[in-house]
């Protein structure tokens, strides 16, 4: 079976590459500031007050952070295990997103919204970098 021929698109795969890192680097930093605060206290429309342990999913965010970032740059060499790892892990990034919407909402929707454009570009056209990085 012939490959591919590399095409434009593989700038947008590097893009992809570049936000991963990105991406990785703000949970891990976002991970940081829930392990380092593990009460956060969220007020409900009823006036109540509710104490929600975030340090657990901190380190859930810090952990996953560390494995994207390190996914996005062997991207970067066309590894085609890193494609699909990434494509793993922004789908568990999406999740983990879901799961600490109350505690940072709009931060929760931006991310899940970068998740699903990487997610389109690797499935894609993810191949063509292959290709790309071989002939660099």
């Amino acid at each position: 079976m012939a490959k591919s021929k590399a095409t434009l698109w593989v700038g947008w795969i590097w893009f992809a590459a570049v936000v991963l890192v990105m991406l990785g680097l703000f949970n891990a930093i976002s991970g940081l500031v829930a392990v380092f605060s593990p009460n956060t206290w969220i007020s409900t429309g009823g006036g109540e007050v509710v104490v929600l342990d975030v340090s657990a999913w901190g380190w859930v965010h810090l952990i996953l952070g560390a494995l994207v970032v390190t996914t996005g740059v062997f991207l970067f060499m066309g590894q085609t295990w890193a494609r699909v790892t990434a494509i793993v892990l922004l789908v568990l990034n999406a999740l983990a997103q879901f799961a600490t919407m109350l505690v940072t909402p709009w931060w929760s929707i931006i991310v899940i919204i970068l998740d699903v454009f990487i997610l389109w570009a690797l499935m894609v056209h993810g191949d063509e970098v292959d290709d790309a990085a071989h002939s660099l």
